[in-house]
């Protein structure tokens, strides 16, 4: 069985004070490990120690980052978390330098990571509705997915040498939230993936 390390990066405010994200960082971790796999959760905004967040990630087979989109990016404490925890893990840990080297200095930026047996999966809750990705008639988007908009996240965990899983999204959670509906997707969205994951591994 896998071990996987849980994100949650929600930064609690008066209007939103990330009780989705909370609700399904828990359940990721209690489904996953009722399926026998080991599981550890990290709540960002509660405090976190830098090097045990290094070598969680070094444990881990498979990171899941659970956030809100904030301002089109993760919230600021989880981007905090990613400054202090990733800078620390540069020194070979998590990447050995950015790929580059002595003799192809131009070569291959991006590409030193040591986590290439990492794979990381991306939870996100939108203010915004479903409706809004994906179509080139919406003005604001215009076709965006919101993997296209989250694609920061995504170099982020490149960068380590870790390997995409297929995003989930929970969409217009402010004002049209169907929470029970989102809760049985992404339950049906984890066991789809931790499902071939084993089989693959067996």
């Amino acid at each position: 069985m896998s071990k996987i390390l849980i994100l949650n990066g929600a930064q609690p405010y008066p209007f939103a004070p990330g009780g989705l994200n909370a609700t399904l960082a828990s359940r990721a971790k209690d489904r996953l490990e009722a399926q026998g796999h080991d599981v550890r959760l990290t709540t960002v905004a509660e405090g976190y120690d830098v090097e045990a967040e290094v070598e969680n990630h070094r444990w881990a087979d498979t990171v899941i980052m659970q956030f809100p989109v904030n301002w089109m990016g993760v919230p600021w404490s989880f981007k905090k978390y990613m400054d202090e925890v990733y800078t620390v893990g540069m020194d070979g840990r998590l990447c050995a330098g950015d790929g580059r080297t002595a003799e192809a200095p131009k070569s291959n930026y991006g590409m030193g990571g040591t986590l290439s047996g990492t794979r990381y999966m991306i939870s996100a809750t939108f203010n915004a509705p479903r409706e809004a990705f994906d179509d080139p008639e919406e003005p604001f988007f215009e076709g965006l997915s919101m993997d296209d908009l989250l694609r920061p996240v995504h170099l982020n965990a490149k960068f380590f040498g870790m390997a995409p899983l297929p995003s989930f999204g929970a969409f217009d959670v402010m004002k049209n939230p169907e929470v029970s509906a989102d809760l049985v997707r992404f339950d049906a969205h984890l066991d789809a993936i931790f499902a071939e994951a084993d089989h693959v591994a067996a």
